[in-house]
């Protein structure tokens, strides 16, 4: 019986075996190429802080990078990332029901994958960058896979009550912050003390990326089985509406917050910041999902006349995994003390590097989809989950 791998994002790994364009979706491929740019931008802020220790200047152009980080980045891509992966599990499961595998086959085999997940997630996040995403997805894959059986309004039911859960955690975080004055730790020299630092910070980061995760899963979960990136055609009225009110939501959501890490707003009580954050955290994830239905437009307008662009981007985002990891390499070798030790204290310089980064990334999955190459991380994933192909 054919097996279908599936990518780290969640939507089936297609490109780890040949298929004709006209029988891919191009809108998840689209929207993770792109999105791995949103993702990019984040990281480099977060360096920013780590390594530089500020998230504000006085420059008026790294105020505008800040805001612009915290209005358009911050708590928006990543929601896009976690509904990505929970449509993806959704198909599998539809898929494997269709091909006539039981319940129990398929749980086991979903679980076997987040069980992989989670031990890449750890190494990556100990060895390169504390903000792994991927042992958060292979957590999820081991402790929610049974609500992929779940009905349409216990999904909504479940996201519903999970939501305040994740926005009074980033409030009280906030919260803390704003009455400790402290901000991220700092990462110190060397390798041994970077080595504990991420060893420290990981933890926390986990749990917290665990509790924004849910929400937009259980989402994801909800919009596959009625196919709407597979076949965004039938849902344009549903992608419109989401995309005109999620972005311009998000954007005005999280303006009091964008205030307060530029400096406009000084001295935030801890009162203001239990407001700020679960609005800021609450509109992102509507932001995220109005990104996701942006791009399926997108993808509608394009799929018949795919330019260069289009490929390239639809490229990397069957590659999502890969280029994930390989963006962790870049940030090590540029801003470990024991490498190149870049002091990006700057936001605006962080966003020139996070572009130059992303786009490089293009480059190169497209040269590997000239050449018919896979993802190695998307192929080492497979061999994890399927077995060795007989």
């Amino acid at each position: 019986m054919t097996q279908t791998p599936v990518s780290t994002h969640g939507v089936p790994d297609t490109a780890n075996r040949p298929l004709a364009p006209d029988r891919r979706s191009l809108a998840p491929d689209l929207a993770r190429g792109i999105m791995l740019l949103v993702i990019a931008l984040a990281h480099t802020h977060l360096f920013t802080v780590f390594i530089g220790g500020t998230e504000t200047t006085p420059s008026v152009l790294d105020r505008i990078a800040t805001a612009g980080t915290v209005m358009f980045v911050d708590l928006r891509a990543y929601p896009m990332f976690a509904a990505l992966f929970g449509y993806g599990l959704a198909q599998i499961h539809r898929r494997r029901t269709e091909q006539g595998r039981e319940w129990h086959w398929t749980r086991a085999l979903l679980r076997r994958r987040g069980f992989w997940l989670v031990v890449l997630g750890l190494a990556h996040g100990v060895l390169l960058f504390p903000g792994d995403i991927l042992a958060v997805y292979g957590a999820v894959s081991l402790l929610l896979v049974g609500v992929l059986r779940f009905r349409d309004r216990t999904l909504v039911i479940m996201a519903l009550a999970w939501l305040p859960l994740a926005a009074t955690a980033h409030a009280l975080v906030a919260a803390e912050g704003a009455v400790s004055g402290l901000g991220f730790p700092l990462m110190p020299d060397g390798l041994v003390n970077e080595f504990l630092f991420r060893v420290t910070v990981y933890p926390v980061l986990i749990v917290m990326m665990f509790l924004s995760t849910v929400v937009p899963f259980l989402i994801g979960v909800l919009a596959a089985r009625h196919r709407v990136l597979e076949k965004p055609h039938e849902h344009l009225r549903l992608l419109r509406t989401t995309a005109l009110v999620g972005v311009p939501v998000a954007v005005l959501g999280a303006i009091p917050f964008a205030l307060t890490k530029t400096g406009v707003w000084t001295d935030p009580t801890a009162l203001d910041m239990l407001l700020v954050a679960p609005l800021h955290q609450v509109t992102g994830y509507v932001g995220g999902m109005g990104y996701a239905a942006l791009i399926a437009l997108v993808a509608v307008r394009t799929n018949h006349s795919r330019g260069r662009v289009t490929v390239a981007l639809s490229a990397l985002g069957q590659r999502s995994m890969t280029f994930y990891l390989a963006q962790s390499v870049v940030w090590a070798v540029l801003f470990s003390s024991y490498t190149l030790h870049v002091q990006l204290t700057s936001p605006a310089v962080g966003v020139g590097v996070a572009v130059a980064v992303w786009a490089t990334t293009v480059v190169l999955a497209d040269l590997m989809r000239r050449r018919g190459q896979r993802g190695p991380a998307e192929t080492v994933l497979r061999h994890l989950t399927y077995g060795p192909a007989r």
